[in-house]
């Protein structure tokens, strides 16, 4: 099922407390960008398919990414990438989008996507696993 733009924004805009749609869209745009670089082929594909397009197209052509980068170093690239933002208001961006993502995702295919990530990105997901 591929998510309405409207629903997607609602549901970010709203765990994480924006002010404006305009704010959620911009850490939307961002954080799909680096999990992007991060995930490859069916998995990414997959995951795009279920994301309205404009969202989609944003996870397919992602920022590139020179090595997998840690969940606090994601967090950090997050902070770098969304004008005024510090690591504190990025890790509530992350999760407020990552946590959405993992709605649309369902179980199954977000254990796949956190099989293509660094250990630590199911927090970021709203995901805990058992170790």
């Amino acid at each position: 099922m591929t998510w309405r733009r409207q629903a997607f924004l609602d549901q970010v805009t709203e765990r994480g407390e924006y002010e404006s749609v305009q704010e959620a869209e911009r850490a939307a745009r961002v954080i799909l960008a680096l999990l992007g670089a991060h995930l490859v082929g069916q998995i990414r594909a997959r995951l795009a398919a279920r994301l309205p397009e404009d969202y989609a197209l944003i996870l397919l052509n992602p920022l590139q990414s020179a090595e997998p980068l840690t969940p606090e170093r994601f967090v950090r690239a997050t902070a770098a990438w969304i004008e005024g933002a510090t690591e504190q208001t990025a890790t509530w961006d992350v999760s407020a989008v990552l946590s959405t993502v993992a709605d649309i995702a369902g179980e199954e295919l977000l254990g796949q996507i956190l099989l293509q990530l660094p250990t630590g990105y199911d927090l970021l997901f709203g995901r805990p696993q058992p170790t």
